[in-house]
């Protein structure tokens, strides 16, 4: 699917440089994310044994990848035998057109929406108001963020990029209300102006954070109570639902409940865990109609790379952007898309296409700390490298003064040096020898020539040691 905000994620260097020339940005990422990291630190260490769910997890969402059709036409059985209707949509826009054709049948005027990065991903908002539909957020977060006429910045906390004060004067001028920066008058400002939008429309919807195979069921997890009231308020619900959410029987739910509260946020437990199995039926509150909408979007091309189906696993908790070094600088807007940080950095080029978002796998200093909290872990370092091989054999673009001939013309000579020890010492000793001219203190601040200089114009660069290791080795064997 191509969009007019699918060009800027090869514009990340750019917008990146906004931010940081931002301080209250700057300030608003730092502090957001350093919480939330913190929050998930502290919440971790009270799980014994919490290495073993993450391996468990990670074994679970192996087992659906591998059976995916399997677990797929399961699904879609057990949702229908509860009186549910699936649809399914291999592209955006055909994801799209069932939902508004659902809303159409339904006599819909009005949506009231849940988070759900799906429908960002699909451009449900546009193609709604297109066929004369309105939709509304309801989760407090996408609600501002849609009054600002912005992307989400985060995952799970999509305003994050906001200040209290920001919401204020967006309150005050969207909806006419009373300044103030106190958080809970904000949300009773939220609150009040939402709470009629529930009451008047005809069809509710929502995404999945699980799809249980076994059971048909749409698993929903919040803070807020607004996804339960939409889903069950409404006479007809939608789940937009990306294939790769199922997970196979109801008892591994309890493997990934225990991860993601902790994972996204540092809770032990999220506030509201809705398990919808189908339409009301008899004596129950709910929605007449539920319809489960399975999305493709280029999900089974991902599938079929054996490499990088491991991107699949990803359970949208956040904590992989919270502890990026470069997530926390630059924040998501500058990722140009939906799905932002290391894992957008995947999701993006393999969904938006490899031409269309280039830039993004090297847009990490592959510390490995996405790695390392990732709650399924997924090695995201090693498929950020392997994507950089891809850009360079598949889509290679244009750089800024034929940098990328001289990358691959600086990785040639390194490559005949390095075969050759004395060429290699050699250069070695010259390069010691001319460095004295630019180090200071082991560290140099500018070189002036590219594309070294390309490096030292963001950060200094270490200066070689005095000796190399063969001479060191050859010291230490003497005695």
């Amino acid at each position: 699917m191509m969009s007019e905000h699918t060009i800027h994620s090869n514009q990340i260097h750019e917008q990146g440089r906004q931010v940081l020339g931002d301080s209250r940005l700057q300030e608003a990422y730092r502090s957001s994310t350093l919480r939330l990291f913190t929050h998930r630190q502290a919440a971790v260490s009270e799980v014994p044994g919490f290495e073993q769910l993450r391996e468990r997890a990670r074994e679970l969402k192996r087992e659906i990848m591998d059976h995916l059709d399997f677990y797929l036409a399961q699904f879609a059985e057990n949702v229908e035998r509860r009186g549910g209707v699936v649809h399914w949509a291999e592209s955006a826009e055909e994801a799209r057109t069932v939902v508004t054709g659902i809303a159409a049948r339904a006599g819909a005027s009005e949506v009231v929406k849940a988070k759900t990065m799906v429908s960002e991903e699909i451009e449900l908002n546009p193609a709604l108001e297109r066929a004369g539909i309105r939709p509304f957020e309801t989760d407090l977060g996408e609600f501002i963020v849609q009054l600002s006429g912005e992307r989400p910045a985060h995952i799970v906390a999509p305003a994050m990029h906001l200040t209290r004060h920001d919401v204020s004067d967006l309150f005050v001028r969207s909806m006419h209300s009373e300044p103030t920066e106190v958080p809970e008058q904000l949300t009773a400002i939220a609150r009040r102006t939402l709470r009629e939008k529930f009451a008047r429309a005809g069809l509710g919807l929502s995404g999945a954070n699980f799809a249980v195979a076994e059971t048909g069921t749409v698993v929903l997890i919040e803070n807020e109570g607004n996804i339960r009231f939409l889903t069950t308020a409404p006479r007809v619900h939608v789940a937009l639902v990306g294939i790769e959410k199922l997970i196979p029987r109801l008892a591994d739910l309890a493997v990934f409940l225990r991860l993601l509260g902790r994972s996204a946020t540092g809770q032990k437990l999220t506030v509201y865990t809705s398990l919808l199995t189908g339409p009301r039926r008899p004596g129950e509150d709910g929605p007449e109609e539920m319809h489960v909408v399975l999305l493709d979007n280029g999900r089974i091309a991902t599938l079929a790379d054996e490499k990088m189906r491991e991107m699949l696993y990803c359970i949208r908790c956040g904590a992989c952007l919270n502890g990026c070094p470069v997530f926390r600088k630059i924040g998501g807007h500058a990722y140009g898309w939906v799905y932002s940080g290391p894992i957008g950095a995947l999701v993006t080029p393999q969904l938006m296409g490899l031409q269309n978002a280039r830039e993004l796998p090297f847009a990490s200093s592959l510390c490995g700390l996405c790695r390392d909290v990732c709650p399924v872990k997924i090695n995201i370092p090693d498929l950020l490298l392997y994507l950089r091989g891809e850009v360079q054999e598949r889509a290679p673009g244009p750089s800024p003064r034929g940098a990328l001939l001289g990358e691959r013309t600086l990785m040639r000579l390194w490559a005949w040096a390095m075969k050759r020890p004395r060429v290699y010492s050699f250069g070695s000793r010259l390069a010691r020898w001319g460095q004295r001219l630019l180090a200071r203190h082991g560290w140099i601040a500018r070189v002036p020539m590219y594309p070294a200089s390309g490096w030292t114009d963001g950060r200094d660069l270490p200066a070689l040691a005095p000796k190399s290791f063969r001479e060191r080795w050859k010291e230490i064997e003497k005695p």
